[in-house]
């Protein structure tokens, strides 16, 4: 049987509704590729890359879980990167952030500097950044759209305040410091110093990195404590990690922490709770690291054009042995 020369009107027809079904699909699919940083779509699954630090501490981890936790909560796809303390390391997850497309980016930096490149990187691909518990220094600071933290120097004024208050402000300290860079150590470190800058009787003796890690806060302190056993008083230690490390130290030494050598830290963690409860340790500064929640926020007002504060301040408290055992239960961290 013959096929006629020219197709029916019927087969036009078909062919016609053909094409326009095929044209509204691609329609669709170019609908739901969204530009990074662009309004979510309806329905469409949020995926947020993080950028952590490490897992140094007891805070951290606690971080990095109410992160986690908090992603989870909201149906949120979250990609997250150990950089196991390394600022090459979060060079390359946020790389891989943008490569991979995500709709917004949290980092929790390293240290303060050397954030320009990686960060116009992001803000080419309209992916919004998100600082969390460390600031930056930039020259644009439009490359980030807000930060979420504690107030580093007014931790390290409480802490000098309380050790001004305990020991009737005459001290011999021996400081653990955070991080060489990092934006904790910086700032503890100076609000300390214009702490006791008020009673001449109190002195930083000796000032080295435990780097917020135990073992290295023990190994600093068994050091510091051969150099200046005879004279130490007392210890302001950056971190409750690097507290738990210096008693440690002190009690190898064969003397008593928390009685011979008072010692206050910062972070407020469960341990450090357990330690004062012990009579270890006498006073911790806290720093709020369950900061998945307000992360979070940020990160969904950015997406939807809405105006964020440049920073927002997270309140802390200052908890002493005499309210230990009352708070220990009450501790997430």
């Amino acid at each position: 049987m013959k096929m006629p020369l020219f197709p029916s009107l019927r087969h036009l027809s078909s062919l016609a509704a053909v094409a326009i079904f095929s044209l509204a699909g691609c329609d669709r699919q170019s609908a739901d590729k969204e530009s990074p940083g662009g309004a979510p779509k309806p329905g469409k699954t949020l995926t947020v890359g993080f950028s952590q630090v490490s897992a140094e501490s007891d805070w951290r981890v606690a971080e990095s879980k109410s992160i986690k936790d908090e992603a989870a909560k909201r149906g949120i796809d979250l990609k997250f990167s150990d950089s196991q303390g390394k600022q090459e390391n979060q060079f390359k997850a946020i790389r891989s952030f943008i490569a991979q497309g995500v709709d917004a980016i949290i980092l929790a930096p390293k240290v303060e500097t050397g954030w320009e490149e990686i960060l116009k990187e992001a803000k080419q691909a309209k992916i919004p950044v998100v600082l969390v518990d460390r600031g930056i220094k930039v020259s644009d600071d439009s490359l980030y759209v807000t930060l979420i933290a504690s107030d580093f120097v007014a931790e390290g004024r409480l802490a000098g305040d309380w050790l001004a208050k305990k020991t009737s402000g005459k001290a011999q300290i021996i400081e653990l410091e955070g991080s060489p860079g990092a934006a904790p150590a910086i700032d503890r470190k100076k609000g300390f110093a214009e702490s006791i800058a008020a009673h001449p009787g109190m002195k930083i003796i000796a000032s080295q990195s435990g780097d917020f890690e135990t073992g290295k806060g023990k190994e600093v302190m068994e050091t510091l404590l051969q150099q200046h056993g005879k004279d130490v008083t007392a210890v302001y230690a950056h971190n409750d990690n690097m507290a738990l490390g210096a008693i440690e130290a002190i009690k190898a030494a064969g003397k008593k922490p928390g009685v011979d050598i008072p010692i206050v830290s910062i972070d407020a963690v469960r341990a450090a709770f357990t330690a004062m409860v012990a009579g270890e340790l006498n006073c911790t500064i806290e720093c709020n690291p369950l900061l998945g929640p307000l992360a979070f926020d940020a990160v969904e007002k950015a997406r939807k054009g809405e105006s964020l504060p440049k920073k927002t301040v997270i309140q802390d408290r200052v908890f002493d042995q005499s309210v230990a055992a009352s708070e220990l239960p009450n501790r997430k961290y």
